[in-house]
């Protein structure tokens, strides 16, 4: 059976150094990897160095403020040149920190969470008046091709919904249970393959399974967080 995913300060078994200062949260590899995810900076298949998030305020997105230079810019100005980039209103020093292991395979998971713009995937479009996003970084610590790094973001995707489904989380505009928040970024991050990495990442591997864990364990953290902060 799987060991359970663990929700920690600081994780030995994936080794990244975290940085968390001046509205910054940077979590930083010993050498580059291989990730993917649709963040304004740094989307797409890409090869990094770190994974950064910046805690945002009213007065840093007014409507004149490209978000994507904006975050650019700043990333440069630490250089941070080499990124994936995530904007959070969420308080930083409030990340949650899992792990999961399974047959020598461990999955990393750092994630904010807001629920202030929950949604049903299906809603209509909706300009929320309200912010709050779930921002998610799981790291697995076995090369994957491509292919595999993709099924890897579905099952994170996946255990996230899951989570917030099963937190009864409800829709700001259809009160109907929600899947997540419209501003929800996911970003799965593994060794570099150099074309020999594993070919499947899903639920009947282990590298599914310790994902899946790692990434469900830090949104039921975050989300009982959310929850006690607004009561």
């Amino acid at each position: 059976m799987n060991s359970p995913a663990r929700c920690l300060g600081a994780s030995p078994e994936v080794t990244l150094t975290l940085t968390v200062r001046d509205r910054w949260l940077i979590a930083s590899f010993p050498e580059t990897v291989r990730a993917c995810s649709w963040a304004i900076v740094g989307g797409g298949f890409v090869d990094v160095q770190h994974v950064a998030w910046l805690e945002v305020r009213n007065g840093d997105l007014r409507p004149s403020v490209d978000p994507a230079r904006m975050l650019t810019e700043r990333l440069h100005a630490r250089g941070l040149h080499f990124a994936v980039g995530l904007l959070t209103s969420a308080n930083i020093a409030q990340y949650i920190d899992c792990t999961a292991e399974h047959g020598g395979v461990t999955a990393r998971c750092l994630a904010t969470v807001g629920l202030g713009n929950a949604l049903r995937a299906g809603d209509p479009p909706w300009l929320a008046c309200r912010v709050g996003t779930i921002n998610t970084m799981v790291y697995v610590d076995t090369p994957l091709t491509d292919e595999a790094l993709l099924e890897a973001s579905a099952i994170a995707t996946e255990a996230k919904c899951a989570a917030v489904l099963e937190a009864g989380v409800r829709s700001r505009l259809s009160d109907r249970p929600a899947t997540g928040t419209g501003t929800d970024c996911t970003v799965v991050a593994c060794a570099r393959s150099n074309g020999r990495g594993a070919p499947y990442a899903g639920k009947h591997t282990a590298i599914g399974s310790v994902v899946g864990g790692a990434v469900e364990s830090a949104i039921v953290e975050g989300v009982r967080r959310w929850n006690e902060a607004m009561r």
